[in-house]
């Protein structure tokens, strides 16, 4: 049974990966009565990182965005495990909090991390709206341009 998210992700032209298996000691998502948090996801596609580097060093605001798009689908990947296999239950995005593996120069964390904030107004629509934090940092894990963690609110 298809429900109205998975349809729009259909309509989008999207597809949501495998969720990943988490590299450290940590789990992928917890669950607090009507709340989700989603650990940090990386831009990986099956089990491979993709946009490996710097942001202002080789890769460009473009690619930043489309690796912030690919953490935010695996987001919902782990956000439709959460929620038993329906993406339906998702009544708000509350929160994305953006890391750019970036140069010290580089000032433009807010437009890579758009890629992320973008798919979740897709997505959810309104309810997709939410806080953020978008900032630098010197080095992610395998060496990732983009990491973005998460926080919703199910029914």
């Amino acid at each position: 049974m298809s429900g109205k998210i998975d349809t729009r992700l259909g309509e989008l032209g999207l597809e949501l990966p495998q969720a990943t298996t988490p590299i450290a000691n940590y789990v992928p998502f917890t669950r607090s009565g009507n709340i989700v948090v989603v650990s940090g996801q990386v831009s990986v596609r099956n089990g491979k990182p993709e946009y490996v580097g710097k942001l202002g060093a080789g890769i460009g605001i473009a690619d930043g965005q489309q690796a912030a798009k690919l953490c935010a689908l695996n987001i919902l990947a782990h956000l439709k495990a959460a929620c038993d296999g329906d993406l339906d239950r998702v009544k708000r995005v509350l929160r994305l909090g953006g890391f750019v593996n970036c140069t010290p120069e580089f000032t433009e964390m807010p437009q890579v991390v758009n890629g992320a904030s973008d798919l979740m107004v897709q997505v959810f629509g309104e309810a997709g709206k939410h806080a953020r934090a978008a900032v630098g940092v010197g080095s992610l894990p395998l060496g990732v341009a983009v990491e973005v963690e998460a926080m919703f609110e199910i029914a």
